[in-house]
């Protein structure tokens, strides 16, 4: 297994695997509506630069134009099978960038270089607000390259998780959120070590905490936001006693070689 995992803060990653820069769930913004960037510097535009852009889901934190539009032209960018019928703004971006989209639905694969992606259930609402219902599932996608990367998206527990992604060596799952109260179709800390276990992953990076807050709710169970790193890395070592928690800083990269 050879990765390098590059944590910018929220959903937003890029891994690199197999020569190929995978960038996942962009946000490259300080303000969102009624939040704001607390914590990690909005990131660089070289984060911008990669092969292939994973959306998991509609939610604007996880499907933001604005970021969508700083990718370089001729981009792939893969996004949930309905997205460019349910999100107008999105087919306009696509128009104006020249991206090159992929929709995918659960069991569908695409490939970008010699990594092979695949699109995996989430249990999560993923509907794009205030539009109403929508069939646009949520997505995970696992990445098999020279390792295997599941990206879960935003996501619950769910059955058959497992047996969904399959064998993986590294996890990027979600433990917290960007409030103070994590509704249902969300890991927290202790789930996501319950995931990781389930999921027998060598090796973990927790993102999806400690970047966005509502404005003004600074003093409202601030621990939600700054102990879910943290108290993950504390609920895999007694769940996941065999994998290695990586959490990393915003911007920060880390490289996992083989196990010998």
């Amino acid at each position: 297994m050879s990765v390098e995992i590059t944590w910018w803060g929220h959903a937003t990653a890029t891994v690199r695997d197999s020569g190929v820069r995978v960038l996942t769930d962009p946000l490259f913004v300080r303000r969102l509506a009624h939040l704001r960037r607390r914590r990690g510097a909005v990131p660089p535009a070289a984060a911008a630069v990669a092969d292939v852009a994973l959306v998991s889901h509609l939610h604007a934190d996880h499907l933001h134009l604005g970021s969508l539009a700083k990718l370089l032209p001729g981009t792939r960018l893969v996004v949930p099978r309905g997205a460019g019928r349910a999100v107008p703004g999105l087919r306009r971006v696509v128009a104006a960038r020249g991206l090159r989209v992929t929709e995918m639905a659960p069991g569908d694969v695409c490939t970008v270089g010699e990594v092979r992606i695949r699109a995996v259930p989430a249990a999560h609402d993923g509907r794009r607000l205030p539009y109403g219902p929508s069939r646009v599932p949520a997505l995970g996608y696992v990445l098999s390259g020279e390792s295997t990367t599941y990206f879960a998206g935003d996501t619950g527990l769910f059955d058959r998780m497992a047996e969904a992604v399959g064998a993986c060596d590294v996890a990027l799952l979600p433990v917290g959120g960007w409030g103070p109260y994590l509704g249902p179709g969300h890991l927290d800390a202790g789930r996501a070590a319950q995931a990781l276990a389930r999921l027998g992953a060598r090796c973990a990076v927790p993102v999806h905490y400690g970047t966005y807050w509502p404005i003004g709710m600074d003093a409202i169970r601030p621990h939600e936001f700054h102990a879910p790193g943290d108290d993950f890395v504390r609920h895999a070592g007694r769940l996941a006693p065999d994998a290695v928690v990586h959490r990393l800083v915003h911007g920060e990269c880390v490289r996992l070689e083989p196990a010998r």
